[in-house]
């Protein structure tokens, strides 16, 4: 595949053998509608089923399909960050290997990216689950939110599209993949919501549960909080002297004129042009580099 793609997919995948046919086949039809080239990179997380081979049996019959296997199962944080950063498009979108994202939605939320938005993030408003793990969801959304100092309704959901620039640099964690809308916005990204559909599992048995994440997500909760808390921020203005003039009697005249510059290695910062007059351009930067 030599064509530069407009959209990559990132999908990271764990023992979905009764999915990978499927949500290839869908993935095509839904993709081809955006009429612009496009690669889905499925990311094999160690996979002990038939997903390897029914991936590399995908490979011949599609040619926008790329496949990353990790060396051992991680979980979905690995899992996206490998697929982030081998993604060439500078549109990203993502979504769950199980079809319980619809990738027919893909299209639509790409048309909400603009120079208002730069992340659209899913909210399964009416989620397709059983009773018990429908309120588990809503609880763990409203604790997430109080901790967080968030107002995202779903920051979980999977089905959502970027601008490459609201990831590139970002270094994730273990389960922060659960966090990306407010990881972004710490970045100086605008992010909107939008209602999705939510769809069953179309086949298999689901790999998370409550039992088996309540306890690491509440502690990546406080993570979360603590970088909010700790992200650097501020505005700066470099003042630098302009060229002399002379007065009427020929002496000389010193002009200052203001220059703007992000702050050092400010993640996703565009870097305006300076101007006489005076303005100043926030300055944002990773926890980690403090």
């Amino acid at each position: 595949m030599t064509e530069q793609p407009y959209l990559s997919l990132v999908i990271p995948a764990y023992n979905e053998q009764q999915n990978i046919d499927v949500l290839l086949k869908r993935c095509g039809d839904a993709l081809a509608a955006i009429n612009r080239p496009f690669e889905v990179l499925i990311i094999d997380d160690g996979s002990t089923d038939e997903t390897p081979a029914l991936l590399r049996a995908g490979l011949s019959r599609y040619p926008w399909l790329r496949i990353l296997r990790m060396a051992r199962n991680g979980g979905q944080s690995d899992g996206y960050d490998a697929g982030f950063r081998a993604a060439r498009a500078n549109l990203i979108a993502t979504i769950d290997a199980d079809l319980q994202n619809e990738p027919e939605e893909i299209p639509r939320l790409l048309q909400l990216l603009d120079d208002n938005c730069d992340m659209v993030t899913g909210w399964r408003q009416r989620r397709n689950d059983t009773a018990l793990r429908r309120l588990q969801s809503r609880f763990a959304n409203v604790i997430r939110n109080w901790i967080s100092q968030e107002d995202i309704h779903d920051s979980a959901c999977s089905l959502k599209v970027y601008k490459r620039e609201c990831l590139e640099g970002m270094q994730l964690f273990k389960g922060m993949h659960r966090f990306l809308p407010t990881l972004v916005k710490m970045r100086g990204f605008r992010v909107r919501e939008v209602p999705v559909t939510h769809c069953q599992r179309y086949a298999g048995t689901p790999k998370y549960g409550f039992r088996n994440r309540a306890f690491r997500a509440f502690i990546d909760l406080l993570a979360v909080r603590w970088m909010k808390n700790r992200y650097i921020r501020y505005n700066v203005t470099e003042i630098v002297a302009a060229p002399t003039s002379k007065a009427a009697d020929g002496s000389p005249t010193p002009q200052w004129i203001t220059a703007s510059r992000p702050a050092a290695d400010s993640p996703g910062s565009p870097t305006p042009a300076t101007t006489s007059e005076p303005s100043s351009v926030a300055g944002v930067a990773d926890a980690g580099r403090a």
